[in-house]
């Protein structure tokens, strides 16, 4: 994996301890698109469960992943598809 795989797999295990993480680098579907990288980590896919979500609303639980990844969405990543689940929901 590269290295901006790495650091958002790191700060979100940081700021979230989950439960369960799945990361996908879906770069190479959007190969000439707009904010594609010839080297990829672009687009990620993430699914996140964490204790941290229980009881939040969807919007309040993607701004806390976007606030934890801040630098990489201001740069590096030009996309983020989010599920943020509580444990037990179903993805």
């Amino acid at each position: 994996m590269g290295a901006i795989f790495e650091t958002i797999h790191n700060k979100l295990t940081a700021a979230f301890s989950p439960t369960r993480l799945e990361i996908q680098d879906d770069s190479g579907r959007h190969a000439g698109h707009a904010g594609a990288t010839p080297g990829g980590e672009s687009h990620f896919n993430v699914l996140i469960e964490a204790e941290a979500f229980a009881g939040r609303p969807k919007v309040v639980r993607q701004r806390m992943v976007y606030k934890a990844l801040a630098d990489e969405l201001a740069g590096p990543v030009h996309a983020l598809s989010l599920k943020a689940l509580a444990p037990g929901e179903p993805a």
